[in-house]
């Protein structure tokens, strides 16, 4: 069965810090480049961060570059979001996904599917 299960969100205040942690299961990890995503009540999908199989190349959302940090660690299953210096603006729900397309999607527009991989979202409320 796969699973990705994310943790870490809640409430913080500006310019504070989480760390998001999407662990999965049931599917070959390491050969999935992963992505974050988060929307916000009243708005569309937003990708923040996409890493490559291997972790050794990340892209942002202008919004959250020089901010947000993704990384991954392929023996754990793990994929992690670091946020710092988070804003009010960043509040959402925030999900991790494993794209399933073949070939596999441009990492840097992918809008992501209903056929990929997706965890059930973790909320993160940035407020003071």
């Amino acid at each position: 069965q796969v699973q990705l299960v994310e943790s870490g969100g809640g409430l913080v205040e500006p310019g504070g810090s989480l760390r998001l942690s999407c662990t999965a299961s049931g599917f070959p990890f390491s050969m999935y480049a992963m992505i974050w995503y988060r929307q916000a009540p009243g708005k569309e999908r937003e990708l923040v961060a996409a890493i490559t199989t291997t972790g050794s190349l990340a892209h942002y959302a202008d919004s959250v570059k020089g901010r947000f940090t993704v990384s991954r660690d392929n023996g754990k299953n793990t994929l992690y979001l670091q946020m710092d210096k988070l804003k009010p603006e960043d509040t959402a729900v925030y999900y991790c996904n494993a794209p399933r397309t073949d070939p596999p999607p441009d990492l840097t527009a992918y809008g992501g599917s209903p056929s990929d991989y997706w965890g059930q979202g973790t909320q993160v409320t940035v407020s003071s």
